[in-house]
């Protein structure tokens, strides 16, 4: 990161695919300069999630190609703009799902910056930054990152970066839920769906007093869920007696969403944050809704930048990380061959010093 001018665009380098059906190869590429709010990032370590499965393959989406993956960045403040005042050069800091907003609207005001109305949000990659010129934004899979200093999320020295990195999407995306539902001791939550959303999420509610229960499709991960103390472990909905106060889902392929409505008690919820592909995305009948009533259903997309540091926050004070493999670039297409057939333990995290 040595003799940069910080007024001229940043060279970087990554790992891309240039096709939804490609695998990932060495890309080279720039990044806008840094701006005086902005901060520079030698990012150290990137998480694989799911969702950088479903845009790189075009599941959601007809993406943006060459597409550089990776929303879950550790990093070192390389570099600072004139006017920051949030990080210094030497500090760690950690970048999620988004890298803008218009910091205008209602939301924003809020600190929803997910779901801005004014202009859009401005996601990590796979989406057209119209803050600098419509360029196509490029994610953790590389070498740096330059971000506006309100969008980087401030880790202490002493954080375990590789660790940290799955917590800007894995946990602010379970923490959030738990949150807005109130999740309290004694409260019995099901999470359905036990990779890497799944594992923080029985993480966080048994931290937050609640009786977890887990639904995943096999039992190769039974005893992981017992050692987190879960206190029931099912592969089916089938004949379950158990009835939640609210049921989480991660689960990132198809699945009828009634098989756990009814499993809810009365006034339970059930907050959907798994994106399967949209060609077999389930749906909710309304008339069972109406026959069923008295049960609330809800969606979840991470959070805001406030509660992504108070997730991080309370991650770091009560020692909850993600179960993580750490590999090299090169490992990337194994990875997603492993995660798509749900052969991986939980989370991959590159170490991007790899990366040559």
């Amino acid at each position: 990161m040595q003799n940069i001018n910080l007024n001229d665009r940043i060279p970087a380098k990554g790992f891309a695919v240039f096709s939804k059906t490609d695998t990932f190869k060495p890309f080279a590429f720039s990044r806008h300069p840094v701006g005086a709010n902005d901060i520079l990032i030698e990012i150290l370590y990137a998480g694989i999630c799911h969702s950088d499965i479903h845009s790189a393959r075009s599941e959601w989406k007809e993406g943006i190609y060459p597409m550089v993956p990776g929303h879950e960045i550790a990093g070192r403040v390389v570099a600072v703009g004139a006017k920051v005042t949030k990080f210094k050069v030497g500090d760690y800091a950690g970048v999620g799902c988004m890298v803008n907003s218009c910091g205008e609207c209602e939301a924003c005001k809020k600190s929803q910056e997910q779901f801005c109305q004014k202009k859009q949000t401005i996601f990590t990659y796979d989406c057209l930054d119209c803050f600098h010129d419509n360029e196509p934004t490029y994610g953790g899979y590389s070498n740096n990152i330059v971000v506006s200093e309100k969008f980087a999320i401030n880790v202490p020295k002493d954080a375990p970066l590789d660790k940290v990195a799955p917590l800007l999407c894995a946990g602010i995306t379970t923490y959030a839920p738990l949150k807005f539902s109130n999740v309290k001791a004694g409260d019995k939550v099901a999470v359905a769906g036990f990779g890497g959303l799944g594992s923080m999420a029985v993480k966080y509610a048994i931290k937050m007093g609640a009786e977890v229960y887990v639904f995943a499709r096999n039992e190769l991960k039974k005893q992981d869920a017992l050692d987190m103390g879960v206190s029931g472990f099912y592969t089916s909905t089938r004949g379950v007696k158990e009835r939640f106060d609210l049921i989480i889902s991660t689960i990132p392929t198809a699945y009828d969403v009634h098989s756990y409505l009814n499993l809810l008690k009365f006034g339970g919820e059930m907050a959907i944050v798994g994106l399967p592909p949209r060609e077999c995305s389930p749906k909710i009948d309304t008339m069972s809704l109406v026959f069923d009533a008295g049960k609330k259903v809800y969606g979840s997309l991470i959070g805001g930048i406030a509660q992504t540091q108070e997730m991080l926050d309370f991650s770091l004070k009560h020692k909850i990380y993600p179960e993580i493999e750490v590999i090299s670039v090169e490992q990337i297409n194994e990875a997603y061959e492993k995660l798509t057939n749900g052969k991986a333990r939980f989370r991959y995290v590159i170490d991007m010093k790899t990366l040559q």
